[in-house]
């Protein structure tokens, strides 16, 4: 019964310990998740729009600016580098999204 006592004692203070870090390691957990789930948005919606601009144009756009200015394409580039490179007017231009320094690279 002593024993059962002690338990009984113990347990808020347990909870009070481990909730936090419960609490930090899935928050830790649903941000690299945010970040993947960010990194591949913005390479697709990129795609996507030099895919409608080769349907509306005939061409695929020479460069993420114009794909910026007629498009409405933005992308946060506090937060990824784009690699848009432009190979022909009739072939997908070659489209890499990366996380910049600093900042944890996502898990997939």
């Amino acid at each position: 019964m002593f024993q059962r006592r002690n338990i009984l004692r113990a347990l808020p203070i347990l909870l009070l310990i481990l909730l936090p870090l419960i609490l930090w390691f899935s928050a830790q957990e649903l941000g690299g998740k945010a970040d993947a789930e960010g990194l591949e948005l913005a390479e697709q919606s990129i795609r996507r729009a030099a895919v409608q601009c080769y349907a509306l144009e005939g061409v695929y756009p020479t460069s993420l600016d114009h794909l910026k200015e007629v498009y409405g394409v933005s992308v946060d580039e506090s937060r990824y580098f784009v690699d848009y490179q432009y190979i022909a007017s009739n072939l997908m231009p070659d489209i890499t999204v990366l996380p910049l320094e600093g900042r944890e690279s996502p898990t997939f």
